[in-house]
């Protein structure tokens, strides 16, 4: 009787469990980002600047590619073209032949039968280890790096199905910008691509040309072959001469190249080495590429566009070459240089440590950031003394970095003589390079705490007049004051003119001494 009775137990729950509708489990609809850009300028104004780009300050570029084989510098697959330089003045030929394409004819031969297209497979890279240098810049006090995806020579550095002129399919035969990527984030740091390939059709037009006297004269150049159009590009009409070309089949290519590069890395930033090229074209890649960024990080817009039209107007960040703005902006902006040529060259002289410190101060203390290429052999690796003026940053970064990273410009910039006399940089801007005294002083802030950097090491008693008790600049009473790198008592006063800080005992070892100077609620 029992044994029925729990028979029918389990009859009536198997019955209930077979007739009971089954629970809806609820099915999670995907998240669809609608592309919030077009390709207008008016569209553009809802940009806003990623809180990443603005703290991170200081960033790495590998301008780096085949023309490092030469070890002749920047420009060498255009320079190698030129027999005879022009005169500026009159427009005609000097009769005096060029530097780079003597060294081409006596190294390798006439650029008839040598041209760019057989110094692409000299460049190995054979000594390059991404994962050993991004761990050594980001030592140094990088927060993004940023590899050349192809310069003006129209070379790839990415894995293209465009055209086959490659780093994948000749060369290093590595996806030189993909592994560069991988690094980078193994490190935690940003990733950043330039691309200079809207000048390569004009500036590469170099190369159908021919010699104009002597004995090769008439004899066309390997550009004017047909044959290797995919990488020297069309013959442009006669007016096509300008920095970025008119050719709108050309422009049409362009976008097709970048916007490649940008569907299969999507970098945080992406740098353009014009103004936005192309009007509507340039607009299109660049709303495809804030689009695709909203995809990718889920509804938020964390890239970072970078060119050279100033007139950015908060659409994206303004970037000088070899300069610096002259005070604050309101937006970021970016400083883009070098410690030394832009590709290496045999017997270059560099920047020092503290040439390159004292640049990321100034820069820092306007409202910038700075983008340091580091040069690199064309085997891939770094120069003794190339690691000399990293090791000097390294060493700097981490004790003065509170007064960097993530801060912000204070009421003015600095004070002292270089605030005065500045003397103009190369493509707009101060010299990004310049001397320095003592007396001046680069200001930042976070939150409630001043940072005030003496670019020069004091020789005396530190002497800062924006902080007297009378300056207009001076409306909070101070609490204390420290300096970066060392643990002694700070004895100080605020006169009505000055604040005066007791020079301590034992000075840094660096010449860009740091104070933290922390005010009273």
């Amino acid at each position: 009787m029992f044994l029925l009775a729990f028979t029918g137990i389990i009859v009536s729950i198997f019955i209930v469990s077979c007739t009971s509708k089954p629970q809806k489990q609820a099915v999670k609809e995907p998240v669809i980002f609608t592309p919030s850009f077009k390709p207008e300028l008016e569209s553009f104004k809802q940009y806003q600047y990623p809180e990443w780009f603005r703290d991170a300050k200081f960033g790495i570029w590998a301008h780096w590619g085949p023309q490092a084989v030469p070890r002749q510098g920047d420009w060498y697959a255009r320079n190698m073209y030129i027999s005879e330089n022009i005169d500026r003045r009159t427009g005609k030929p000097s009769g005096k032949p060029g530097a780079v394409y003597l060294y081409h004819v006596k190294n390798y031969g006439h650029p008839s039968k040598f041209g760019y297209k057989d110094i692409i497979p000299l460049w190995k890279a054979e000594r390059w280890d991404p994962d050993k240098l991004m761990a050594l810049y980001k030592k140094v006090g990088a927060r993004y790096f940023v590899s050349m995806g192809s310069h003006h020579d129209n070379f790839f550095l990415w894995d293209s199905k465009i055209h086959k002129w490659n780093a994948v399919n000749m060369g290093p035969k590595k996806d030189v910008l993909g592994l560069w990527q991988q690094a980078a984030k193994k490190e935690g740091l940003r990733f950043g691509v330039s691309e200079h390939l809207g000048a390569s059709y004009t500036w590469f037009q170099q190369s159908h040309g021919a010699d104009l006297s002597g004995p090769m004269k008439g004899v066309p150049y390997d550009g004017a072959n047909p044959k290797y159009e995919d990488l020297y590009h069309k013959k442009t009409a006669p007016d096509d001469k300008g920095w970025l070309t008119k050719d709108t089949l050309n422009q049409k290519e362009w976008l097709a190249s970048i916007t490649e590069l940008i569907d299969n890395y999507h970098p945080d930033l992406l740098y353009s080495d014009s103004e936005l090229p192309f009007g509507k074209v340039g607009r299109t890649m660049l709303a495809h590429f804030y689009n695709e960024d909203i995809i990718k990080n889920n509804g938020k817009l964390e890239a970072v566009y970078t060119c050279k039209q100033l007139a950015s107007e908060g659409r994206w960040v303004k970037d000088i070459e070899r300069g610096a703005m002259d005070t604050i902006s309101v937006d970021p902006w970016q400083t883009d240089t070098s410690i030394g040529d832009w590709y290496y060259r045999t017997g270059q002289k560099y920047m020092t440590g503290e040439q390159v410190i004292q640049m990321l101060v100034d820069i820092v203390s306007k409202n910038g950031n700075l983008l340091l290429n580091v040069v690199q052999t064309p085997e891939g690796d770094l120069e003794q003394d190339v690691m000399d003026i990293l090791d000097v940053i390294a060493k700097w970064t981490p004790v003065n970095g509170e007064g960097i990273y993530g801060t912000r410009p204070w009421k003015i910039y600095g004070e002292g003589p270089s605030t005065i006399k500045q003397a103009r940089g190369t493509f707009g801007g101060v010299r990004d390079v310049r001397p320095y005294e003592s007396k001046d002083i680069r200001f930042t802030t976070k939150g409630d705490t001043l940072y005030a950097f003496f670019m020069g090491a004091p020789a005396g008693d530190i002497k800062i007049g924006s902080l007297g008790k009378n300056s207009k600049f001076s409306d909070k009473r101070i609490k204390k004051i420290t300096m970066l790198g060392g643990e002694e008592k700070l004895n100080w006063k605020q006169n009505s003119d000055t604040l005066v800080i007791s020079k301590p005992s034992k000075l840094p070892d660096w010449s860009v001494v740091g104070f933290k100077i922390q005010f009273r609620n």
